[in-house]
């Protein structure tokens, strides 16, 4: 196991390393933004009203859930222990710089984000069962046609699936249960039966049944970590300057808490920050373009602009707040009774117990995490659905959600150091295929934004102003009727 876990290691820092999928990321993130003409930047306003304040679409029908339900199910997906241990691990091992790094990699992924949920409904289907598809597993193959759009989608939608169980399931299970036992004393075997039944409960209802569970959930937990990181925050007001200071200063110098030459500490420091950067918010993996798939919407730039304000809310609010708090105490340059570094996984924890009084803040990040972890497993739940029945049809839907919620219970209970390994290995090959997708789409991508927000119909009342607005747009008709293989945008010329 030791060997095997090692074997992972390596296959990761290669993945992960600086010649790979890091500036594979940030440069198709930095690209898409350019060309979009900094699209997150000049609409989050208009997205943020449209996915969080009207929360559906007026007039749409075609979908299974609301524009804010898939919101919701994407941000459940995202905001788990990526978000806690994930920005602790960053931040321990690359220093403050690589919460700035984060950052970067939030702020460029918004265009990853809108751009993948876009094409997921522009190139969605329905299935058997009356219920619509889509992500990288469907467009990759319908809008880049030929062999090499067939490999793509295939290629994403096995790695999909393999990846589910570990970034979305045994990950997240096993955080609760160690987390649960060590704050509560609640043994790990009734927290693993526990989740496993909730789950199972939960996935047989499908989509709308995750849907109803993560609209209720998301939003209150946020606000109750986030709310407890700002009380911190606020305690903690005069660190707050040299904080920034170091984040800015280290994100190009390195730290020496992570050793070595000033190059080496400035890789590690953006490794770690692009990786669990992605770890968090998912930008780029093509994963929430699933959920955006889902969504009641009257066209796809809507929802992938509704989906665009998940990476921001995730990384930009989420993160930061967890980021912050482990600086500004201090926490992430402590020391155990061995002299060693504080582990991530207690890291958060104690960051939080030294900004407030008491145990509340263990408590706040044990039932936080609990709550962002449980919302991780459904969200991922669905990813993995929806791939399983890319590759094999509605009849291993069923089958998938048995085993899925059987291996919660397996990820609670079990040692997972080959299991976080896995996920980041798997994490990064799941997001190659769809990168270079986004990259081939761009032009497309490109094309119909523009053409839809040259006069910002965002506000538009009623769905005969987008009908209206959009009549003329080559190839309108055959999206509204589903057609979108013959299509005269099924292309990947750019």
């Amino acid at each position: 196991m030791a060997r095997l876990e090692e074997i992972l290691g390596q296959i990761g820092s290669v993945v992960w390393g600086p010649y790979l999928l890091i500036p594979l990321l940030l440069g198709t993130g930095l690209y898409l933004t350019i060309r979009l003409g900094g699209i997150q930047f000049r609409t989050l306003g208009a997205a943020l009203r449209l996915g969080i304040l009207r929360r559906k679409d007026v007039g749409a029908e075609e979908g299974d859930i609301s524009q804010f339900q898939a919101l919701t199910t994407a941000l459940a997906a995202t905001v788990g222990t990526g978000n806690i241990v994930g920005v602790a691990t960053a931040i321990g091992i690359g220093g403050p710089g690589a919460l700035f790094w984060m950052w970067v990699t939030g702020l460029l992924g918004m265009a990853s984000k809108y751009s993948e949920a876009f094409l997921a409904v522009r190139f969605r289907t329905t299935d058997s069962a009356g219920e619509k598809s889509g992500g990288p597993q469907y467009y990759l193959e319908r809008a880049i046609r030929g062999t090499v759009g067939k490999v793509l989608a295939l290629t994403f939608a096995v790695f999909a699936t393999i990846a589910c169980f570990g970034i979305g399931n045994m990950t997240q299970g096993n955080s609760v249960a160690s987390n649960l036992e060590n704050s509560f004393g609640v043994p790990i075997v009734v927290t693993g039966i526990a989740l496993t039944l909730l789950t199972f409960v939960v996935l047989v209802g499908g989509i709308k049944s995750i849907g109803r569970v993560t609209a209720a959930l998301v939003p209150i937990m946020i606000v109750f970590y986030v709310l407890g990181a700002l009380f911190i925050l606020a305690a903690n007001v005069q660190a707050l300057p040299a904080a920034f200071a170091a984040i800015f200063t280290d994100a190009f110098t390195g730290t020496s808490a992570v050793g070595g030459f000033a190059g080496s500490a400035i890789i590690i420091a953006v490794q770690y920050g692009v990786a669990r950067g992605i770890f968090s918010n998912e930008s780029g993996m093509g994963s929430a373009a699933i959920a955006a798939a889902a969504a009641k919407t009257t066209h796809p730039v809507r929802q992938g602009l509704v989906s665009m304000t998940q990476t921001f809310i995730d990384t930009i609010i989420v993160v930061s707040c967890t980021g912050l708090v482990i600086i500004t105490t201090g926490v992430w340059s402590e020391q155990d009774a061995a002299g060693e570094q504080i582990s991530a996984a207690i890291m958060t924890g104690e960051a939080f117990t030294h900004g407030l009084p008491g145990q509340w803040g263990h408590w706040i990040v044990t039932v936080g995490l609990a709550l962002f972890a449980f919302s991780t497993i459904l969200g991922w739940s669905y990813y993995g659905e929806r791939n399983v029945e890319r590759l094999f049809g509605r009849r291993g839907v069923m089958p998938f959600r048995v085993i899925f919620s059987l291996v919660v219970f397996v990820g609670c209970t079990v040692e997972l150091g080959v299991v976080w390994n896995f996920s980041d290995v798997m994490n990064g090959l799941m997001a190659l295929p769809n990168l270079i997708g986004l990259l081939v789409l761009s032009g497309l991508i490109v094309r119909e934004t523009r053409h839809y927000l040259r006069n910002d119909p965002m506000l538009a009342a009623s769905k005969e102003e987008v009908e209206a607005f959009m009549a003329d747009q080559p190839g309108w008709a055959d999206w509204k009727a589903g057609d979108v293989v013959g299509s005269s945008h099924g292309s990947s010329r750019s």
